[in-house]
């Protein structure tokens, strides 16, 4: 009883005739229950007003933090048949030791001196590109030589029919000449004879005449026989131009035509030439291929193809290896109703399997056992399992994680959100809301 008011409810109730009253009035123990119960809720009511940190659980395993140093499988890159192994599950390579030796199983390639005998054909095409490439030269030359020898003959042919004109000039000026004695010859003749019937000349000065006037009439045939002639050799001579040009223009289409068939005989050669070059190449690689060697430094993990002169196609996995250098991570996954509320950046809590842990997820300053991280990355697309892959690495600013971790062991981790109180949590625990959804200012600077 508090005592608070001087209206005591005892004045108006008798209290002896209960027999709990009377038990407690006699017992003085529990007074001090009652004080403990008062102190013990007084205690719960301030522990409800304790900060408390919102989390996210996650689960997951020790992976790699860059994908080159996580364990890989090496593939054949060609098919062929094992003859001969090199190491031993366990054991230590380093890069380009190598692993496995191969023998070929495709019979285009049975060949031992394939490489040589590809090499011999590729300098055979590459002389006979040198070969097309002279007689293209030698065809320019011809080429060169035709117009040369057409030009000449044309300007012969020209001369020549310049020289018909000019005879023919000649010829006509004669004829005209000759015309013109004719007609003397024929007024001398005509006159002569009127004389000699007028008895003024005698008849041998008109034998004479008659003589003179049938030279000039033969003569003005031959006269006009050379005129034609020379008018002939016109002809001639402008046909012999037409014949040279249509001559010389055959013979250059052919050089021409030769030329082509050259150049295109010398371009399906050079095309061989490429192709049996890429050939080359090839076997050349494909020699290097059959010897499988290490990518990276690291150890055997597990040989998947076993025993010798087994047939193998092309990329089947032959052996794992695991790098001996890496940076170690944790892939953690998260429910998808708390994804939105994990970015880059923020703190993670992680402890490992196998190593002494005392976690009390509210208070992660309390906790013993567990290793800072920072979320360094995390996957937009839900994976098999139903939740979303956090991918989180050592943080620098705190304890440096354990040196005897394996790649694989599993590990647990808390995403550190806002403080709350306890009551709150627990307000929000028993209605089934997510923490408090906030953008700190970390994922601002991580993205940038």
């Amino acid at each position: 009883m508090l005592n608070l008011s001087k209206n005591r409810i005892d004045q108006w109730i008798d209290f002896d005739k209960y027999k709990s009253t009377q038990i407690f009035a006699e017992n003085k123990q529990y007074k001090a229950i009652r004080k403990f119960v008062w102190a013990f809720a007084i205690i719960i009511l301030v522990f409800l007003f304790l900060p408390w940190t919102q989390n996210i659980p996650g689960s997951g395993y020790v992976t790699t933090l860059k994908p080159n140093q996580r364990p890989q499988t090496i593939h054949t890159t060609i098919a062929g048949r094992i003859e001969k192994w090199y190491v031993n599950e366990g054991d230590y390579v380093k890069k380009g030791d190598t692993i496995i030796f191969l023998s070929e199983v495709k019979d285009d390639y049975f060949d031992p001196n394939l490489v040589e005998n590809t090499g011999n054909q590729v300098k055979a095409k590459e002389s006979a590109v040198e070969s097309y490439e002279q007689k293209v030269k030698a065809l320019n030359s011809q080429i060169f030589a035709i117009d040369s020898e057409r030009n000449l003959k044309f300007k012969q042919a020209q001369n020549k029919l310049m020289q018909a004109n000019l005879k023919v000039k000649s010829d006509s000026i004669d004829l005209e000449a000759v015309k013109t004695q004719l007609r003397i010859a024929e007024t001398q003749y005509n006159r002569s004879v009127s004389l000699n019937k007028e008895g003024l000349k005698p008849m041998t000065d008109v034998e004479e005449k008659r003589v003179k006037l049938q030279q000039m009439q033969a003569k003005i045939i031959t006269q006009e026989n050379s005129y034609l002639a020379s008018r002939n050799e016109v002809l001639n001579a402008t046909m012999e131009l037409n014949r040279i040009q249509a001559e010389y223009a055959e013979k250059t289409a052919k050089a021409n035509s030769d030329k082509q068939t050259a150049l295109s005989t010398q371009y399906d050669t050079e095309a061989q030439v490429n192709k049996l070059k890429n050939q080359y190449a090839n076997y050349q690689i494909r020699n290097g291929m059959y010897y499988i060697t290490a990518p990276q430094d690291g150890y055997v993990n597990r040989a998947l193809q076993s025993g010798l002169g087994e047939t193998i196609k092309e990329g089947t996995p032959v052996v794992s290896i695991m790098p001996a250098d890496f940076e170690i991570a944790v892939e953690t996954y998260v429910d998808p109703v708390d994804f939105p509320l994990i970015n880059k950046g923020e703190k993670v809590r992680v402890w490992f399997d196998g190593w002494p842990t005392i976690v009390f997820s509210g208070w992660p300053g309390v906790s013993y056992g567990t290793f800072g991280g920072v979320i360094v990355a995390k996957e937009n697309f839900i994976s098999e399992n139903g939740k979303y892959r956090i991918l989180v690495a050592p943080d620098p600013e705190d304890k440096k994680w354990p040196e005897q971790l394996s790649i694989g062991a599993g590990t647990q981790s808390i995403a550190l959100l806002e403080d709350v109180p306890i009551w709150f949590e627990i307000w929000r625990t028993l209605n089934g809301f997510p923490p408090n959804f906030y953008q700190p200012q970390t994922s601002a600077t991580a993205k940038k």
